[in-house]
């Protein structure tokens, strides 16, 4: 449980939004594409073009993988203060609580953050007296099927995108470098909300931020709280599915596209009375890979938005930040208009 002294704190809330009463938002409908199907590649674009974010079904990720990793999240998190923190604190790696980053970013949250490239030295599985590779086994079966889930989306799109190789974005998840994480997040119930709900406020698990990656694939139970920012401003509620997976277009692959595919802002709000438990991949490039546009997917004259970079410039950037600021904006170019005489 995360303990926080009461009354709860300011800064754990969301300010509420005006309301506009001339214009009420028009919510639009979470695209859902079955990866089975001939025209999912075409959807598949058209959603990151459109959203930065859809859900995914008929996906191959066995049902099992996924029941017994959140069954043994679940017990993690319902296991003493004092024996989580023995795999802790994060540096990077490790449990951590209610402190996101080092720059004064807060969430009622508890995680587990793991290299994707698991071994037995990751601190979480040390703490399992009982059988550290069982619960290493579990979580690299369940990694393994949902990074070839997500390399599958990669190509998919590669290929509606008629890019060659097909394999250009989903190498960087596949090399032996890639800087790929696993995290899991823990949102305990929070009894002392329902007084603040009543006055609309809501309470902040994971602050508005967007991934910093090339794709992000989360998992969740079916308690509600997770949150997409519309073009327009105004926050959308993502109705829970455990039987789908949710994906998110990256930085990374928003630049790599130069914009056409777009990094959507998404935020995790509390809830009063039931427990949420998410588990999510984000696939990222080696260290030393160097994000760009693709010229092969740039049209004819078609100006360059961004700057050239190394994932590793733009992760030590992210992590220089907070989760609410426009990380991208440091690299994009300032295209200057050119006006005749």
């Amino acid at each position: 449980m995360v303990a926080i002294s009461k009354p709860l704190p300011e800064l754990f809330f969301v300010k509420p939004c005006k309301p506009n009463n001339n214009n009420p938002p028009n919510f639009p409908t979470i695209p859902l594409i079955d990866l089975s199907r001939s025209d999912s590649k075409h959807l598949l674009v058209k959603a990151c073009q459109e959203f930065g974010f859809f859900k995914v079904v008929n996906h191959g990720v066995p049902m099992k993988f996924i029941s017994k990793l959140e069954s043994e999240a679940i017990k993690f998190f319902s296991s003493p203060l004092s024996l989580k923190q023995k795999a802790g604190p994060p540096n990077p790696f490790g449990y951590g609580n209610k402190r996101l980053g080092q720059n004064g970013d807060f969430g009622w949250v508890e995680y587990l953050l793991l290299n994707a490239k698991l071994d037995q030295k990751n601190p979480p599985f040390s703490i399992f007296d009982e059988n550290p590779e069982k619960i290493l086994r579990i979580v690299k079966d369940y990694v393994t099927a949902v990074k070839k889930m997500a390399c599958e989306i990669l190509e998919l799109l590669a290929d509606e995108l008629k890019l060659k190789p097909r394999n250009v974005f989903s190498k960087l998840l596949m090399d032996e470098q890639s800087d790929s994480v696993f995290r899991v997040n823990y949102y305990p119930p929070c009894p002392d909300l329902q007084e603040h709900e009543t006055k609309g406020k809501k309470l902040i698990g994971f602050g508005e931020h967007t991934d910093p990656q090339i794709i992000s694939v989360l998992r969740s139970n079916n308690t509600s709280g997770l949150e997409i920012s519309l073009r327009d401003g105004s926050w959308m509620s993502v109705p829970p599915d455990s039987n789908s997976f949710f994906i998110n277009v990256g930085d990374s692959l928003q630049v790599m596209t130069n914009g056409r595919f777009k990094s959507v802002k998404h935020r995790v709000v509390a809830n009063s009375s039931k427990s949420r438990l998410s588990m999510i991949y984000f696939g990222g490039p080696p260290l030393s890979e160097k994000i760009a546009p693709l010229p092969s997917l740039m049209e004819r004259e078609e100006a360059s938005l961004y700057k050239e970079f190394t994932w590793f410039e733009y992760k030590k950037s992210a992590f220089n930040s907070r989760l609410s600021d426009n990380r991208l904006g440091l690299f994009e170019k300032r295209l200057e208009k050119i006006t005749t005489p």
